[in-house]
């Protein structure tokens, strides 16, 4: 079956990914001549499928599916519209995911409601962390030019919204949206409509950060509101923040960072502890100004 021989040979590229081969892996992918839409679905649906398990190498996915969208050639529409190309496909694949979103509390199974609370637990973890990854890599998609800036206000301004003023945001759309505004955050408030943008999300999250229900409780817990906290600082200084998550990094920029940190133990120093990271920042440093 030339399906599955082609998932095998994607696969076992994807495996072998990190920072410093992503060229060779989209060369490598590029060559496996895709003879059919539904081939290119399968490949970008592994790219995807790796990118929500692997959040620390969404960055490296994003550069990846970026390489292969300028080597894949495209294909004829069959409905007749634009041709199908890796960034038609995988924008579709992204749309689903955020679409398949729960806005409000995450439904468990029902074949899992009734089991040990801590696996339940872990289930809406799992759920979670897969949302933010999505986040992150939508994220990273925009700072590539593979998502328009109008496309990515849209998705921002929608994740906030409610029915009625009277209701909240899920605690996980909160964390979402934190994780892409810090994602995009520099690079967004670089383009005037992204600017603007970022000013509304920002003022709702203020409100949210110190919204009360009618007890006169705080509608979101401490964690969450120093997460929102975070966000507000990080714009007032310039979207650099402190960043303590994985991130895969190139051996030069380990060999880098433990230069660093033996010159501070060397001046009598503390040793840095975390990095101070530049959110939304397009690779290369660039801020982009294209719509």
């Amino acid at each position: 079956d030339a399906e599955a021989a082609l998932k095998r040979s994607v696969q076992a590229s994807l495996n072998k990914i990190c920072p410093e081969n992503v060229e060779l892996i989209a060369s490598q992918i590029s060559e496996m001549n895709f003879a059919s839409i539904k081939e290119l679905e399968v490949a970008i649906g592994l790219i995807m499928k790796k990118a929500l398990a692997e959040p620390h190498y969404c960055e490296t996915y994003a550069d990846l599916v970026f390489r292969l969208h300028s080597s894949i050639p495209s294909f004829d529409n069959p409905e007749g519209g634009k041709p199908i190309t890796v960034k038609t496909t995988l924008l579709n694949v992204c749309q689903e995911e955020f679409e398949s979103m729960p806005r409000t509390e995450m439904e468990v199974p029902e074949i899992m409601a009734a089991s040990d609370p801590a696996e339940v637990e872990y289930y809406r973890s799992q759920q979670k962390n897969r949302m933010k990854a999505n986040m992150k890599f939508i994220g990273n998609l925009f700072l590539r030019q593979m998502l328009t800036a109008r496309t990515i206000g849209n998705i921002v301004l929608g994740l906030l919204e409610v029915e009625d003023a009277e209701t909240s945001p899920a605690e996980h759309i909160l964390e979402c949206t934190c994780e892409l505004l810090m994602a995009i955050g520099l690079a967004l408030e670089a383009i005037p409509a992204g600017k603007s943008v970022v000013g509304q999300v920002i003022g709702c999250l203020m409100d949210l950060k110190q919204r009360k229900d009618k007890k006169g409780k705080a509608v979101y817990c401490k964690r969450l509101q120093f997460t929102v906290q975070d966000i507000i600082e990080a714009r007032a200084n310039s979207w650099q923040k402190k960043s303590f998550k994985a991130v895969a990094k190139t051996k030069e920029e380990i060999r880098q960072e433990q230069e660093r940190e033996m010159q501070a133990q060397a001046s009598g120093g503390r040793p840095t502890n975390g990095d101070l990271r530049p959110g939304g920042l397009r690779p290369g440093g660039g801020y982009g100004t294209r719509s």
